[in-house]
């Protein structure tokens, strides 16, 4: 039995880039994530065969306990025209003209399919996946274009990542040989690898001066960023002394890169569904956005067609 995990916005926001404007449904709405995302999980189911499968959500991609230990937390993405605040972070993070009113349409042929979609208060999608990877008893693969969900991977149980880096036609999947490969670290270091190193997609500054190389180098040496800060070495060297000076930073940064992996989560049913939960609502998404096409091939990787 393999769970998939699926970081549905990361998924979405790559089909929209990735799929013609021009889709459009019989009434011109633009539905070209729509078809993109639901391709994708077909191609997912087809290719991998998963028994069961989650799209996680964001239901707060910029959470206030984040905000509060590092300010600049995705600031970068922050929408200061929008006027709805999200979770008390802050102004809403902007969605490129032509996707928002595509995300509720794809919820709901999920719904009618009858795949589980969920997401958290004061969480984003990574918690959500972070905790359901946690309780997980057996297999997990993670579909994601986010390398902080690199952490999750273990070979023992196993979780390993299908990394959309390249997009779902040229998936990567990421185990822990591969990790130490790219990175020169383990899985388990690579929270504290890019708080060291920095990552401007998430507005975190890293540690001046310290880049790749060293921070790998760092993370052979000591292990952790906790460890060397608790025990530094009696002769601090360059490096060293660049991470004990930015201690106050670290000390944040771990804790906002770490996926939380206990989030309150209501029991959820995971398994893939036997039939189509919603036929009637179904048939009324396929008519009137022109999916029938997506949608009989979703039903068809799922071996639920009617």
């Amino acid at each position: 039995m393999t769970l998939m995990l699926l970081d549905s916005a990361s998924l979405y926001f790559r089909a929209f880039y990735g799929v013609p404007s021009s889709v459009r449904a019989p009434d011109g709405t633009q539905t070209n994530a729509v078809r993109g995302f639901l391709d994708m999980i077909s191609t997912l189911i087809e290719r991998y065969g998963p028994t069961e499968i989650v799209a996680c959500l964001d239901e707060d991609w910029r959470p206030t306990w984040r905000v509060e230990l590092i300010p600049s937390y995705k600031t970068h993405r922050v929408d200061q025209s929008q006027e709805a605040l999200v979770g008390g972070a802050g102004p809403g993070e902007a969605e490129p003209p032509g996707l928002d009113h595509q995300v509720p349409i794809m919820l709901n042929a999920l719904k009618a399919v009858g795949i589980t979609a969920i997401g958290a208060p004061n969480y984003e999608a990574d918690d959500v996946i972070a905790t359901l990877s946690e309780k997980a008893t057996g297999p997990v693969d993670v579909v994601t274009g986010d390398r902080d969900l690199f952490q999750l991977i273990d070979d023992a149980k196993p979780v390993r990542v299908l990394y959309t880096g390249k997009g779902v036609a040229k998936l990567e999947i990421m185990n822990n040989a591969r990790i130490q490969d790219r990175y020169g670290i383990s899985a388990g270091q690579y929270a504290d690898f890019a708080a060291l190193r920095g990552d401007p997609s998430d507005g975190l500054p890293g540690v001046k001066g310290v880049g790749d190389k060293t921070a790998a180098q760092l993370l052979k040496t000591h292990g952790t960023i906790a460890q060397l800060l608790q025990n530094p070495p009696a002769r601090l060297g360059s490096a060293e002394r660049k991470v004990t000076e930015a201690r106050e930073y670290l000390t944040a940064a771990a804790q906002v890169v770490r996926t939380a992996r206990d989030v309150p989560l209501p029991a959820l049913t995971a398994a893939l569904p036997t039939k189509i939960a919603d036929p009637a609502a179904l048939a009324e998404l396929a008519e009137r956005f022109g999916l029938a096409n997506v949608l009989g091939r979703l039903c068809k990787a799922l071996h639920i067609l009617e």
